[in-house]
C-alpha cells in the first residue's frame, strides 16, 4: 500500500478543501491535481504543487486554471 498525504488547496472553486494523493517512491506527491467540477473534465481546473515551510505544512495546491 502507497503512503498518502493530505494537501490542501488553495484559489478556484476548490478553495480551503483539500485532497489525499498517494506519495511516489520518493516520497514526493504529483506534481498537478485536477480538480474535477459539478459537471466533471467540462469543469476541470488545474492545480499545482507548491512547497511551503509555513507551519509545519509540506506543500500545497495552488490553483492555476481552467483545463479546457
Amino acid at each position: 500500500m502507497a503512503a498518502t498525504v493530505e494537501i490542501p488547496l488553495a484559489g478556484g472553486t476548490a478553495d480551503g478543501q483539500a485532497v489525499t494523493v498517494e506519495l511516489d517512491s520518493n516520497g514526493r506527491p504529483p506534481l498537478t491535481h485536477h480538480h474535477l467540477g459539478e459537471h466533471g473534465l467540462a469543469e476541470a481546473e488545474i492545480y499545482e504543487l507548491e512547497s511551503v515551510a509555513e507551519a509545519g505544512r509540506g506543500w500545497l495546491y495552488r490553483w492555476r486554471g481552467s483545463a479546457v
